[in-house]
């Protein structure tokens, strides 16, 4: 054998096969994504990417040279294919030059083939890791746009564990996509090499009574196929358990979030025994679905482990007759079997990755049920809110809760710069509703709201992002260093943690829900925004520390304009209008003498 012809030939093989490659792999994407729902869910996902128009040929390019390494990988295993024959032919002769000559080849070949498998390693991890970035950049952007984080509560079937799906399904998404493809396209190619060298290497082969010339490429096609079926019908039940798997695994885990959570309010119900039974009770059917996976996976693997091992020794037998019959060589046998087995493993790919494109399918459908989600709460109506230089105005509003029931009807008024009103009325008039419709948070209202751009939400459980303690201060804007941080931070009384405040911690942990409310209006005396809107905000305080501090607010920011709702006729003294709801749509609006 000839191989430095044949390393040219190789080379001349490697431009054809990469050509022909590119165009199938073209038009087996058109034809995906036009006909199979499987193209157009990864298209969606995906192929943004893929537009030079938007992220340059850069992941094209990668991509390409991808495939390339993978092309190199099947041709080296024809190579090694045929240094086996002359191997073992070597053997079979005594041949001593021959077979030292060999084993020089075999130190070339090995040699290109490490380094391909690290080059490719490296080029398919870079392409992952970039890939990946991109995928929840796009994902993240999705979920916070125009609020869908927070408007997809309000579908009919809101996304599970929309966190699982940005964190662990784009991960899976990209390395399945990967590694599925380049599976695909090496096995196609082998499957079209090894059927070369079978058939020039294949003899007739009699069954029952019938001489079948090259018999054992038919046969190995026909053994394959019918393998391929059955591991079907046996692996299909996977796709909907693996599904499963994420989801009650998700579902688990949000349950011992929340047990962490809110760990404080079960400790003082003593609601131990309940939360472990919630937590079992979730646990459990993850078992019963882990060993659902067990058992069929026993029944996919056992049956492919069964044809795995059949198809080792099938070539041997085959071609047994002929190699004592002295019609083929050693390197011959050798040679068939490797053949066999390369061209087995390619037809077999689809059955044996069976398992992978189950879970490749559950994925799919998960990122894009999280789109659906993402599209559905952008499709909710939105509240026509418009920024006003001066005042909050609605101008013929109604608010309905999602069955329908109208909470406030055809409402129409103003809280001018400087000014201030209290939202009163029973538990579920829908006071807290319209404080969300007014910040453009509750689709299911009419009418036209009118407030500043630079507005300020503080609710009865402030939120404080994780971090030093000076960032939930200071939220949403950045935190700052100077003077004024402290100031606020004395101001609300909570001077005594003035030298914590570059501590990072979860601060919703440490302080109380009193602590919380004052640090809320600390913030609020940094933002100084045109408009305060203050749900409950002093709930947890007592009446003389709520008094102080919306004083407090009053005396620092005079042109600030007071929207809150409250229960406690205390906070009449500190508003000059009132809003009272009756939950029947029925609002009245009044003055407050002072």
């Amino acid at each position: 054998m000839n191989w430095s012809q044949e390393l040219l030939l190789s080379a001349i093989w490697l431009g054809k096969a990469f050509a022909i490659t590119l165009v199938c792999s073209l038009l087996a994407g058109w034809s995906l994504l036009h006909f199979s729902r499987w193209g157009r869910q990864f298209w969606r996902l995906s192929g943004d990417l893929f537009r030079p128009s938007l992220n340059g040929w850069r992941p094209v390019l990668s991509l390409l040279v991808i495939v390339l390494l993978t092309l190199s990988g099947v041709r080296l295993n024809v190579l090694f294919s045929r240094w086996y024959n002359e191997m073992y032919t070597s053997l079979q002769k005594l041949d001593a030059k021959l077979f030292w000559a060999s084993i020089l080849i075999f130190a070339i070949l090995a040699t290109v083939h490490v380094s391909r498998i690290l080059l490719n390693t490296y080029l398919s991890q870079g392409f992952l890791i970039r890939w990946r970035e991109w995928l929840n950049e796009r994902l993240l952007t999705r979920w916070l746009d125009h609020q869908a984080y927070y408007r997809s509560e309000h579908l009919a079937k809101p996304a599970d564990n929309p966190d699982q799906r940005i964190q662990q399904d784009i991960a899976s998404f990209v390395n399945s996509s990967l590694s599925l493809s380049m599976g695909v396209i090496g096995s196609l190619v082998s499957i079209f090499e090894f059927t070369l060298i079978l058939w020039g290497l294949s003899g007739t082969l009699a069954l029952l009574g019938v001489e079948v010339p090259r018999g054992m490429v038919f046969a190995v096609y026909l053994y394959v196929i019918i393998a391929t079926v059955f591991a079907f019908r046996i692996g299909r039940p996977l796709i909907m358990l693996n599904f499963l798997n994420e989801k009650l695994g998700a579902d688990y885990r949000y349950a011992l979030v929340r047990l962490r959570e809110y760990s404080e309010s079960i400790a003082f119900y003593g609601g131990e025994a309940v939360e472990g039974s919630t937590l079992r009770l979730r646990f459990a059917k993850i078992i019963s679905n882990a060993w659902a996976i067990v058992f069929r996976t026993l029944k996919f693997s056992g049956f492919n482990l069964t044809i795995s091992q059949t198809a080792a020794i099938f070539p041997f037998v085959i071609q047994a007759p002929r190699f004592f019959a002295k019609q083929i060589s050693l390197g011959d046998m050798i040679q068939t079997a490797n053949a066999f087995g390369e061209l087995q493993d390619g037809l077999s790919f689809f059955r044996s990755a069976y398992d992978e494109f189950a879970g490749f399918k559950a994925v799919l459908d998960r990122l894009t049920g999280f789109l659906d989600a993402v599209e559905g709460a952008a499709a909710l109506p939105t509240p026509r809110v418009r920024d006003h230089a001066r005042r909050v105005e609605l101008q013929n509003v109604s608010i309905r809760t999602p069955a329908g029931r109208v909470l406030l009807d055809c409402a129409t008024m103003h809280v001018n710069a400087e000014s201030s009103m209290l939202i009163r009325g029973p538990s579920g008039s829908g006071k807290t509703t319209l404080l969300r419709a007014i910040a453009g948070l509750w689709p299911y209202c009419d009418g036209v709201i009118l407030h500043p751009h630079d507005v300020l939400f503080l609710s009865q459980k402030p939120y404080l992002p994780l971090g030093s303690l000076r960032a939930a201060l200071c939220y949403p804007h950045p935190a700052t260093g100077n003077e004024a941080v402290s100031e606020a931070l004395e101001a609300v009384h909570l001077g005594h943690l003035q030298s914590r405040l570059d501590e990072e911690a979860d601060w919703s942990h440490i302080l109380s829900l009193g602590e919380q409310q004052r640090l809320a209006f600390g913030r609020l005396l940094l933002a100084a925004p045109a408009v305060a809107f203050l749900d409950e905000a002093t709930s947890a305080m007592d009446e003389e520390l709520e008094d102080t501090l919306y004083r407090l607010v009053r005396e620092r920011l005079p042109h600030t304009a007071l929207v809150s709702v409250g229960h406690r006729s205390t906070l009449l003294v500190h508003h000059a209008q009132i809003l009272q709801l009756d939950g029947k749509g029925g609002w009245q609006l009044a003055t407050i003498n002072s």
